[in-house]
């Protein structure tokens, strides 16, 4: 093979590996939303589960070798403190699964210039997760977190139990469509209270027991 064709083919074959999904532009995927939840609504097993489900379902895509973090908060509770979702996430930047820088750092990610929209805000396998319009909704992503990130100090239950309940409690959710119902429609991750634990439950509402999950 001539030199100049050589040249010409890894050119090629280099720029169709930076095309592909979670790979564009080096990047790497680090942010997704759970493409499904565990099967038993909000008990996700805590903290511990939920990031072992982000594990799971990331290297079963095709991302191996990242640390993985589940964006939810924990209330203080038997004696252990609080836990604040952006605390845990590491510092950014992250990249969905098509390469889509969506926030800098964890400022960014937590004010209006970052990217998180329908668009952006994908599932491990680069696939758009159903909104407002779509059906079934599953727009509804659990946090347990304020709009900034941060636990709920108050006593009602903000986090089904410390994402052990599937049945009394609720969670706070946020919208990753930016859009629809209660005290903050626009927000992604603090849009309203669940009105259960149960996936039944999460689901009458607009959700699916997703939530979203940070490489670090």
């Amino acid at each position: 093979m001539k030199p100049q064709i050589a040249i010409v083919l890894t050119a090629v074959l280099s720029a169709c590996a930076t095309a592909a999904p979670g790979s564009a532009g080096g990047t790497g995927m680090s942010f997704f939303i759970t493409s499904a939840g565990p099967g038993n609504g909000a008990a996700l097993g805590g903290l511990a589960g939920a990031d072992e489900h982000c594990r799971t379902l990331a290297e079963a895509a095709g991302t191996r070798g990242r640390g993985w973090r589940a964006y939810l908060s924990t209330q203080a509770a038997g004696g252990q403190p609080a836990v604040n979702a952006r605390d845990r996430i590491g510092n950014g930047p992250w990249h969905n699964a098509r390469g889509v820088r969506v926030a800098a750092s964890v400022a960014e990610l937590h004010a209006d210039s970052n990217g998180l929209n329908k668009q952006t805000s994908l599932d491990e396998r680069g696939e758009v997760v159903a909104g407002r319009g779509d059906t079934p909704n599953r727009h509804d992503i659990l946090t347990g977190s304020q709009a900034d990130g941060t636990a709920f100090s108050i006593a009602e239950d903000r986090t089904c139990a410390n994402w052990t309940s599937s049945g009394t409690g609720s969670a706070q959710v946020g919208h990753h469509d930016r859009t629809g119902g209660g005290q903050a429609p626009t927000s992604w991750n603090s849009a309203h209270a669940s009105r259960g634990c149960s996936q039944e439950n999460l689901r009458s509402t607009g959700g699916d027991a997703l939530f979203y999950c940070f490489g670090i």
